[in-house]
């Protein structure tokens, strides 16, 4: 990977690493929605929440499109949920093999 290609990444994994913004992204996967309805799921403030979904529309998860007053957000690109799978699953079996670990202590 070169140098650019490393940053790119980083700054895209960085863009998940906000527990709100997951929620945003889970919330999103019903199907499109406007800011308050997305407030409503996440229990996000309307300032915090459109401060999350302006980092995720600028890292390309995102993407927005008005109607009358409203501006509806829905998932751009729909690999990150494969992403978030796979790490779910990670932590899952992290979590499992950590239980067993103290159950036959």
């Amino acid at each position: 990977m070169t140098p650019e290609l490393t940053s790119a990444v980083a700054l895209r994994f960085k863009a998940l690493a906000e527990p709100a913004r997951l929620q945003v992204l889970h919330a999103l996967q019903a199907g499109p929605d406007h800011v308050n309805g997305l407030a409503e799921a996440t229990g996000l403030n309307q300032a915090n929440l459109s401060r999350h979904l302006q980092v995720l529309h600028a890292h390309g998860f995102v993407s927005r499109r008005r109607s009358g007053t409203f501006v509806y957000y829905e998932i751009a690109d729909p690999g990150v949920f494969t992403l978030c799978d796979l790490m779910c699953s990670a932590v899952t079996d992290q979590a499992r093999g950590t239980a067993r670990r103290f159950a036959t202590r």
